[in-house]
């Protein structure tokens, strides 16, 4: 009698549709066949991005740039309270350029742009030019200095050769 009872559990009663048996293999079967989309989906977008970044690499090593010395710049930095002698700041800079066109378009600019220079520099501290931050911050500076005095030509980097701070 209780196996008849347990029997009658399992069947379905009146207006109820009793589950197919297949039903939980067929949802496993879309679930992996859905993440194998996916799957397949992001291995694409992985490979697409891989070659997007391969041609930008290629498409730049392609850039040759030009450099342009600049001459010898020295200048007494601004003293500060106290300070009995002067400090002097000794700078040797290289300027990276697209091409020799840009060269030959700077050429005719570079009054004004060592007068930016030296205006600059002469107001620096000592202080402002500690470490390697201190560096970072004049290269950027003077790199916005020159942008601004040969406007519409364009400096890509100002390359230090020497900075010697006595």
């Amino acid at each position: 009698m209780a196996a008849s009872a347990a029997k009658a559990d399992e069947l379905p009663e009146e207006g109820q549709v009793a589950p197919a048996k297949g039903s939980k293999k067929k949802l496993i079967i879309m679930a992996a066949a859905g993440l194998l989309v996916l799957g397949a989906a992001g291995g694409g977008y992985m490979f697409w991005q891989k070659g997007k970044a391969a041609e930008a690499e290629k498409s730049s090593s392609r850039k040759k740039m030009v450099f342009m010395d600049l001459p010898e710049l020295t200048t007494n930095l601004a003293s500060q309270p106290g300070q009995e002698r002067p400090v002097y700041l000794k700078l040797k800079v290289a300027l990276e350029v697209e091409d020799q066109k840009m060269i030959n378009e700077i050429t005719p600019l570079m009054p004004r742009v060592m007068d930016n220079f030296q205006i600059f520099l002469r107001e620096l501290r000592p202080s402002d030019l500690e470490g390697s931050a201190g560096l970072y911050r004049l290269k950027e500076e003077l790199v916005r200095r020159i942008n601004a005095a040969i406007y519409p030509a364009r400096v890509e980097a100002i390359l230090f050769k020497d900075v010697l701070v006595q």
